[in-house]
């Protein structure tokens, strides 16, 4: 993980290593779509009192397998993606699941807070989330996966950023 302030706020760049379990990749081979959520929380450090959350972003990604074409798509959204929302998300097909993780593995560029939410003279502490949203899954699957290793996909990262310093 990597974090790049700008004059347009604080922005991530994560490289997230995802392996499949068997029952996930299943799932998507049958047309299950699964998605994926990252979450960003920036915190400022306060010494006389518990730190205190400044900024928070989400980004849901969807993957799904398109049997009639036989590509994979991948939708990024940074609300909750319905079949009514599809048209608001990035869209990008593959040809194979390898290109597709891959993709679904990086993020570039986040813009997890804007400049004004941060105070120059303070340190914040970045809480980086990755991970299967199973709460969006279709019912069936929610009620077998809860509890089960091979439904558990999920990356944790943390970071300091200091004060900005003067050039």
């Amino acid at each position: 993980m990597r974090l790049e302030r700008s004059v347009e706020g604080l922005q991530l760049y994560a490289t997230v290593r995802v392996e499949l379990p068997a029952a996930v990749e299943e799932a998507l081979l049958r047309g299950v779509p699964m998605v994926f959520l990252a979450e960003a929380d920036v915190v400022r450090h306060r010494w006389y009192w518990t730190d205190r959350k400044v900024a928070s972003a989400q980004r849901h990604m969807r993957l799904a397998y398109q049997p009639l074409t036989r590509r994979w798509r991948l939708n990024i959204g940074t609300g909750v993606i319905t079949a009514s929302s599809l048209g608001m998300t990035l869209n990008q097909n593959f040809d194979t699941l390898a290109e597709a993780v891959a993709a679904l593995q990086r993020v570039s560029g986040w813009k997890i807070a804007d400049a004004s939410m941060l105070d120059p003279d303070a340190t914040h502490k970045v809480e980086f989330r990755f991970g299967l949203d199973l709460g969006q899954l279709p019912r069936p699957f929610q009620i077998g996966a809860f509890g089960q290793s091979d439904w558990s996909i999920s990356a944790t990262a943390n970071q300091q950023i200091g004060p900005e310093t003067t050039r």
